[in-house]
Order: structure tokens, then C-alpha cells, then sequence
């Protein structure tokens, strides 16, 4: 059997220390593949604010710097290990951190500055990485790469949140605070189910502006406008159907809590800093409320990735209008920096070289 024609060096994006810029630096990748791993070529891949998170310090200390960041891409399998089953050489593939089906392999074991350098499953801030088979899930060669990287964790969680966590029915009322990439896409996906109304909340305007050409029917600037006598001005005494929070704060995960009707639903997908907790009056979920959290919308890649290729191909489901800016993997510190600050309104696309 040959040896699998490994890259000789990787350019990577870094986390070695949290709160710090990332290290854009060459890598090396194992000398060959393990059983279950996959060596894709990383087309491109999006920032999840969860890499924001990580990166800031969010759950605590990282025992696991320095580390290989990024769980939503696009990318083209160049070679597989043993017992792969689910994609070939060749296939294009979304690179996802949800499981999806194959073997869950060891992670890769790559090298920097001499020493080990720690990557999870799936990794895509580099031009290459070697990833578990079953965090990939092959779509159709020709579909757009921009488009798909936005299946990796954007799509997959917004529509799953609709779909397995909120149980979203036609006509039910949603606000959704928060309205980065997964908010977008929770907006999207409310109107695609003719929820209304659908309430975007955020501070920036680029992203409320963004979220009306979604499908929103409402927005609120929570930075120029008092949020809860808004949210009651529009959703009245029997409060909202389904309230999405995406920001962790816990003042806005309360007022989401507050603001949903007796047997509504909160859903939980930003997550407040180790240190920080949420105080709510609890007696309403013994009567019908619903208070949950969400992990990836509790997504099944394999199956609704798929679903969602269909969609855009039949013209459905449009995601150009999320990818609102673009940048080299060496620039990906400038595009985080954006993404804090507000600039960027949907999703930043990172392309390798």
C-alpha cells in the first residue's frame, strides 16, 4: 500500500494563548493518515462565534493550548485512512463538528515549533487538515463551497433549533436576539415556516438590516431602544411562541425567559461566561413553559445536510445574502476583530491559499 501523500507543511491558524491574536504559522501534519481520518484540502471556512468564544475564555481555562481552531468549512478529500466508508477521494465535503456517520478517529497528531500541537475532530482554519470521517459529510461536486461551509454550524443550528428545539409551527410568533450568523439563519428559518411575526434583536444595524432582507418583520436596536417595553408593545400580554437567545447574556437570557408566553418556548444557544449565572422565576415550567438549551439544534449532519443542498438548489433556501465579507486565512485575525466590533454582518468567509 503507498504511503498517503501527506502535505509537507500546513498553514494554520493558532490559538496559543486565550485572549490573544491568533498565530498564523506553518505546521506539520502526521506522516500518514490513522484509521478514520481524512486529509481534506480546506476550500473555506467560516468564524462561528463559538471561536470567538473559545478564544476569549468563555467555559474557563484551556488545557489544550496551544490548539487548531474552526468546526464549519468546506473542503475536497484528498485521501483516507483505513476503514473510511462514507466519502472517497474526490468527493467535496462539508467539514462540521456535529457527528455525522463513520468512525469517530483519533484526532490528528500535527507538530509546531518541534512540539505537539492539540486539534479536536474537525479543524479549519488551515489549508489542509486531517479530520475524523465523521465530521464530514459529502455533498454534490459541483454545489457552491461558499454556500456549503455555512452548513458546517450556521444553517445546521439555526434550522435544528427551529426543527428540535423550539418545534417552530406555521404562524407561531419568534424573537430572535441576537442575529450573528446562527441568528441570521434562525431568522431565515422562521420565515421559510411562515412564523409571524419574527423579531430581530441586536445592537448592530448592518445585522438588522440584514435580517429584514431575511425574512424578519420587525426589529429592535437594543443599544437605542428600551428592549422589553418593545418586545410587549409587539407580542402583548400572552408574550412570544418561541424566543431563540443567542447573545449568553444573562440579563437578555432573563428577559427572553420573561418575555415568552405560558407555554412558550426559550431556547438557549449563547452561553455565559464561567463566572456568570441566570436567575428566572422557575413555577412557569411546571405549568407548560419550556426553558432549554441547544447544542447544534441537535442536528443529524448526515441526514439534514441533504435536506438542506435541496433547498438550495430549488432556489428555496438563499445563504448569499449571509456571506457579507471575505478574507486570506492570514488576514483571519482583522475578520475576528470585525466580528467583535460589529462590521461584519453575516458570515465572514476565510479562504486559504
Amino acid at each position: 500500500m503507498s504511503p498517503t501523500p501527506m502535505p509537507k507543511v500546513i498553514l494554520a491558524a493558532i490559538l496559543e494563548q486565550q485572549r490573544r491574536a491568533l498565530v498564523i504559522d506553518e505546521i506539520e501534519p502526521p506522516e500518514r493518515l490513522q484509521c478514520g481520518q481524512v486529509l481534506v484540502k480546506v476550500l473555506c471556512t467560516s468564524i462561528c462565534g463559538s471561536q470567538i468564544g473559545e478564544i476569549d475564555g468563555v467555559k474557563g481555562p484551556d488545557r489544550f493550548l496551544p490548539h487548531l481552531l474552526g468546526h464549519e468549512g468546506c473542503g475536497e478529500v484528498l485521501a483516507a485512512g483505513d476503514g473510511v466508508r462514507y466519502v472517497r477521494t474526490g468527493d467535496r465535503v462539508v467539514l462540521h463538528w456535529r457527528k455525522g456517520r463513520g468512525i469517530e478517529a483519533a484526532p490528528a497528531g500535527y507538530r509546531w515549533r518541534g512540539k505537539p500541537l492539540n486539534a479536536g475532530f474537525v479543524t479549519t482554519f488551515s489549508d489542509y487538515a486531517v479530520v475524523s470521517e465523521n465530521r464530514l459529510t459529502a455533498i454534490p461536486n459541483d454545489f457552491n463551497p461558499h454556500w456549503a461551509a455555512l452548513f458546517g454550524c450556521a444553517v445546521t443550528t439555526a434550522f435544528g433549533i427551529l426543527d428540535n428545539n423550539a418545534g417552530l409551527k406555521i404562524g407561531e410568533s419568534i424573537v430572535v436576539l441576537g442575529t450573528g450568523g446562527v441568528g441570521l439563519s434562525v431568522v431565515q428559518g422562521a420565515a421559510l415556516r411562515a412564523a409571524c411575526p419574527i423579531v430581530a434583536v441586536d445592537r448592530f444595524d448592518n445585522r438588522l438590516d440584514l435580517a429584514m432582507q431575511l425574512g424578519a418583520t420587525h426589529r429592535i436596536n437594543a443599544g437605542t431602544e428600551a428592549l422589553e417595553p418593545r418586545l410587549r408593545q409587539i407580542f402583548g400580554d400572552q408574550g412570544v411562541d418561541v424566543a431563540v437567545e443567542n447573545t449568553g447574556d444573562p440579563d437578555i437570557i432573563a428577559l427572553a425567559y420573561r418575555m415568552t408566553g405560558p407555554t412558550g418556548r426559550t431556547v438557549l444557544v449563547g452561553v455565559p461566561r464561567a463566572d456568570q449565572t441566570i436567575a428566572i422565576h422557575s413555577l412557569p415550567l411546571h405549568f407548560g413553559k419550556v426553558l432549554t438549551g441547544s447544542h447544534g439544534g441537535q442536528a443529524d449532519p448526515a441526514v439534514d445536510i441533504p435536506r438542506y443542498v435541496r433547498l438550495c438548489l430549488s432556489g428555496r433556501l438563499c445563504l448569499e445574502p449571509l456571506l457579507t465579507d471575505r478574507f486570506a486565512l492570514e488576514n483571519i485575525n482583522e475578520a475576528i476583530a470585525r466580528m467583535r466590533d460589529g462590521r461584519i454582518a453575516g458570515r465572514c468567509l476565510i479562504e486559504p491559499r
